[in-house]
């Protein structure tokens, strides 16, 4: 199973930023030690093109952040400081999503080590995206790999606004996020399928819901390629998710939509997206464990 990652190009952060960029270095030390992988399957990806990028993102916005030309608005609305670090790592982590989509089309299922950028729209970022890889990745793998039809399985526990405006009225992308009513992002965009559960919500209730959103999915959408969202932030340790689910029902979560993908013959590419538990040790382990359950069951 493949790996991309792209954490040596991880930007400097204030001290006291909430954002955990740690995780990404921490999660690839503890898939390395776990024995499971060897050095053969971690892959550094080639940034993603400007023609890759402006098949999703506008060529202002664009140029706008590759010159260091945003408005203060829009450095506060993405929520980090503008650097050329930024850019790159971005960039890195949309070509690390189509780089991981094009192995999992081979192979079954493959993953990104970050990304699960889903608030960058197209012609802004937000809620630290600046752009969104995973709709950059949908339309690289229609685009240059002849997939028809691709299904975004969001599972962070915020809305995949960015995504679900940036694919809207293209038939060809069935969007789905399953997400906190409540929670960031206070105005919402409309998907293909959108679930929004209460605060507080647990197990049995978040998997019910999960079991009819995914049969919706598949049979509507009928995709040759998954891209799955696995959001650590939903846990009941999070510090922005407002769900409560436990270790054992993430991983439940995570075997559902991987058998649903794995039952159909679906191709699915995995990112990390969202997770911000208080002790960052819970989300790199939830995050560890997606990782190790894909690869047990595309073994």
């Amino acid at each position: 199973m493949n790996l991309y990652y792209a954490e040596q190009f991880v930007l400097p952060l204030p001290a006291g930023h909430r954002f955990p960029m740690a995780k990404y270095r921490l999660l690839r030390e503890a898939l390395i030690h776990s024995k499971l992988f060897s050095d053969k399957d971690f892959h550094v990806p080639p940034a993603a093109t400007d023609t890759q990028i402006m098949r999703t993102h506008t060529a202002a916005y664009l140029q706008r952040a590759v010159d260091g030309a945003l408005d203060p608005d829009e450095i506060r609305r993405i929520g980090f400081p503008w650097t050329p670090q930024m850019i790159e790592r971005s960039r890195r982590s949309s070509g690390a999503t189509i780089e991981a989509a094009r192995s999992a089309l081979r192979d079954g299922c493959a993953a990104n080590l970050a990304g699960g950028t889903h608030h960058a729209h197209a012609d802004f970022g937000s809620g630290f995206c600046v752009f969104n890889d995973a709709a950059i990745a949908a339309r690289a793998m229609q685009a240059e790999e002849g997939i028809g039809r691709v299904a975004i399985i969001d599972c962070d526990v915020h809305q995949g606004d960015g995504t679900a405006a940036i694919l809207a009225g293209d038939a060809s992308v069935f969007t789905f996020s399953m997400h906190g009513a409540k929670n960031f992002p206070f105005r919402k965009q409309l998907s293909d399928l959108d679930i929004e559960l209460p605060d507080g919500t647990e197990d049995v209730a978040y998997l019910a819901a999960l079991e009819g959103g995914l049969d919706e999915v598949f049979s509507r959408s009928q995709p040759e390629l998954v891209i799955y969202l696995a959001g650590a932030d939903p846990f009941e340790g999070d510090r922005l998710g407002r769900l409560s689910l436990s270790f054992e029902g993430l991983r439940r979560r995570d075997d559902m939509v991987l058998a649903a993908c794995q039952s159909r013959g679906v191709a699915v590419v995995i990112a990390m997206a969202g997770g911000y538990a208080e002790n960052i040790a819970d989300t790199v382990a939830i995050h560890a464990a997606t990782i190790t359950l894909a690869r047990q069951r595309f073994a």
